[in-house]
């Protein structure tokens, strides 16, 4: 089904149309919540939200860095351009509910500059796993400081954390991520990896990918501190970084939500309104969603944008050397 949804794909009238309806979604999710949008941006401070926005674009950028090392080190070193129109484009299939869509359209696209489709399919797991473990260390290691002498009751449901970090970093061993991605492409009926993931390259997308996670944990900071938040400390900060992470691993696991949407706020709800009250927490989750949307967005049009100036440039080239 799979190998048939990639060769439908190669339609350029069909990837128009997905990049239609990816967008039209994102789009959706702010339109749809207008109203309450209008009133979180009333509350915030206008230099707050452009350096959230900021922050933002640096998480999504920092992700595709993690993910852009795990590819080299799988034997395609992307340029930075043809690596951001991969990734950020191919990101917004996060909008279609199923997790699957992202994958296709990342592998679609990384077949225009010749990466074989098992390797970018590879690399996206990889790197996936690399962010799932890097936020479980995040939470594991930040949350619990952040959150002594708070009031916790209901959060013993994040005890599961526990046994899954280290069953995260057995995964992420050279010598069993390789092995078990060899049984994986064998079972969708593809060629095996011609390169092997190493240690290094699994060390590069860590430190890339715990860079995302400071970046984004440093916008929910500043909107819980535009809302009132008290800041003279750095739990306010560990809370934000580590409730992101955490809020990020339930809107992954509900594979069914466009972009983890629904889980993820609830969560982080959750744990803003430790600091900021339920009605703060309220306007810090909207603002954090829209701007990570808009960053999606504007990340992805910039990246088409480039790639269209850099084919006018070569079709002007190709008429002057005429």
């Amino acid at each position: 089904m799979l190998t048939r949804l990639l060769g439908v794909l190669r339609s350029p009238v069909l990837r128009v149309g997905f990049l239609v309806v990816a967008l039209g979604l994102a789009v959706v999710y702010v339109v749809r919540d207008r109203a309450a949008i209008a009133d979180a941006w009333s509350r915030l401070d206008a230099w707050a939200v452009l350096l959230a926005f900021v922050l933002s674009l640096a998480n999504v950028t920092l992700s595709g860095a993690s993910w852009r090392a795990v590819l080299a080190d799988l034997g395609s070193p992307l340029p930075a351009g043809a690596a951001a129109r991969v990734f950020f484009v191919g990101q917004l299939g996060r909008y279609i509910p199923g997790t699957v869509f992202q994958f296709v359209a990342q592998a679609e696209l990384a077949r225009d500059h010749g990466v074989p489709r098992r390797r970018t399919g590879s690399a996206l797991a990889v790197a996936l796993l690399v962010s799932m473990t890097t936020a479980s260390l995040l939470v594991t290691g930040v949350l619990p400081l952040a959150l002594r002498g708070r009031d916790i009751a209901g959060w013993e449901w994040t005890g599961w954390l526990r046994w899954a970090t280290p069953l995260l970093l057995v995964l992420l061993v050279p010598q069993v991520i390789n092995p078990l991605l060899r049984v994986l492409l064998r079972v969708a009926r593809q060629e095996p990896l011609e390169h092997r993931i190493t240690l290094r390259g699994l060390l590069a997308s860590a430190g890339w990918a715990l860079a995302s996670w400071v970046a984004v944990g440093l916008q929910v900071f500043v909107l819980a501190r535009a809302v009132g938040a008290d800041w003279s400390t750095g739990s306010t900060l560990a809370l934000a970084v580590g409730g992101y992470a955490l809020a990020w691993m339930v809107g992954f696991l509900v594979v069914l939500a466009p972009a983890g949407a629904g889980a993820r706020e609830l969560v982080l709800g959750a744990v803003v309104a430790l600091v900021t009250g339920s009605g703060g927490a309220a306007v810090v989750v909207l603002g954090s969603r829209v701007l990570l949307t808009a960053s999606d967005l504007v990340l992805a049009f910039a990246a088409l944008a480039g790639h269209r100036a850099e084919l006018v440039a070569r079709a002007k080239a190709a008429r002057e050397e005429r």
